[in-house]
């Protein structure tokens, strides 16, 4: 009885483990889109364990979602950047206006995922599901 409950208390600091490097790169996300691709994997691994605790498997679908999100953000707010490949466009106002739209936008994106970084980690050192 005494070695299924080391067994359980190494699969949850395992889990726990797997949890905070997700949000680590979750946070490097706000930085390369790479970092949220690993989140992304990290988090996906929690939630295909079939013994991990609810609250660990909600924070990894938190931390799933709002990466999915994210980049979704992320590459709506990168085509507004397109007009500014065409260097002769450039001194057209629409093409600034465009560029003014995508920093907003990306504004935006960063804002989402740090609030959304900060609730689920605050979350995750009280031990409780994030939703």
């Amino acid at each position: 009885n005494g070695v299924k409950t080391h067994m359980k208390q190494d699969n949850l600091s395992r889990l726990r483990r797997s949890i905070a490097i997700s949000y680590v790169f979750m946070f490097l996300a706000l930085f390369t889109v790479i970092g949220g691709a690993f989140a992304y994997w990290y988090a996906r691994k929690i939630t295909q364990t079939e013994n991990a605790e609810v609250w660990l498997q909600a924070q990894a679908l938190w931390i799933m979602r709002n990466v999915a999100i994210y980049s979704i953000l992320i590459c709506f707010a990168a085509l507004w950047f397109i007009p500014l490949i065409f260097f002769y466009w450039n001194s057209a106002l629409w093409v600034t206006a465009c560029m003014v739209m995508g920093v907003v936008f990306t504004l935006i994106a960063f804002l989402f995922l740090l609030n959304a970084w900060l609730k689920g980690l605050s979350r995750f050192f009280k031990n409780k599901a994030v939703f």
